[in-house]
């Protein structure tokens, strides 16, 4: 009976998610067609941005490859850096003072070798947060609408520490190749705060996966697939195809994770990094809530769209 139950139970557990699931999916597609998504391209086509040389070579990149990596000085102030780098060195002294005396710092299930500043705390952020400015800013917050074709969402802003691994331990969890399935087009930000070497867990992307790409592997659905094997990835694209992102502190890449990536795998020292995700207002995550609360004060109407 009991065997018979747990059966009963399992069953009862696959309907139940295959329901939440579809329910989930038909919620993106209202949004992403007839609700939000049509919404903000109207204020994108109203009010779209005035790009610079710099910003509109961005944009060609990603909708190119799906990436773009550049030095963070090419698109923000050194003093938007000193306050960042500053900020990353105050982080890590942190996290490591946590890590000496036994703690791990905020982490989450399955991806415990990262620790993140705020992960999902509801932290509230200002101007007076370097990263939040940087984030906030239309240098930036101008490409991503640019690159989405509508006004976007400012969705998750942290600073990670990837502790250091032994390189016998397994990849797990983003360290495979994986796709962001939470929304068909969105771009996230990645600043080094440390030198990032071969064997620092750079981050790696493979060229035109993301959706409507020159290489996708799998065709992107919400709540879709998450990871792929290497031998899946290996069949569809040569090894010196991959885009790998080593570099020194100070670089920012920019690249829709719709596409095919991994990273984090450090086993030379620790990688830390500000990382942030923007999106359309379909976006599964945008549907919940936040990482921050914000509290920033502005007249920008770009940039209250992309907060709130």
């Amino acid at each position: 009976m009991h065997r018979q139950q747990s059966k009963l139970a399992k069953r009862a557990t696959r309907v139940a998610s295959a329901v939440e699931r579809r329910g989930i999916v038909a919620t993106y597609e209202l949004h992403e067609r007839l609700l939000g998504n049509r919404r903000s391209r109207r204020r994108f086509a109203s009010r779209g941005p005035e790009l610079d040389e710099t910003q509109r070579g961005l944009v060609e990149a990603l909708d190119r490859d799906g990436y773009v990596a550049l030095a963070f000085a090419e698109l923000h102030s050194q003093a938007a850096w000193k306050r960042l780098e500053a900020q990353g060195a105050a982080f890590v002294e942190e996290t490591e003072h946590t890590i000496e005396a036994g703690g791990q710092g905020k982490v989450r299930a399955g991806k415990e070798f990262v620790a993140r500043k705020w992960s999902f705390e509801g932290v509230t952020l200002d101007a007076g947060d370097a990263w939040f400015s940087v984030c906030t800013s239309r240098r930036i917050l101008d490409v991503a609408n640019a690159y989405l074709r509508l006004w976007a969402k400012l969705s998750y802003v942290d600073l990670w520490y990837t502790a250091q691994q032994r390189e016998s331990d397994e990849r797990v969890a983003s360290q495979n190749w994986h796709v962001d399935f939470d929304d068909k087009h969105l771009l996230k930000a990645f600043v080094y705060l440390t030198d990032v070497g071969s064997e620092s867990g750079p981050f790696e992307y493979v060229p035109g996966s993301q959706a409507g790409g020159r290489n996708v592997v799998r065709p992107w659905a919400p709540m879709g697939y998450g990871r792929v094997t290497d031998e899946e990835v290996s069949r569809h694209v040569g090894r010196e195809e991959i885009a790998t992102f080593t570099g020194p502190k100070g670089t920012l890449i920019l690249c829709n994770t719709s596409g095919l990536h991994r990273g984090g795998f450090a086993t030379a020292g620790p990688r830390v990094l500000a990382t942030a995700t923007y999106c359309s207002p379909a976006s599964l995550k945008a549907l919940s809530n936040r990482n921050y609360v914000s509290a920033l004060e502005t007249a920008d109407p770009v940039v209250r769209f992309a907060v709130s």
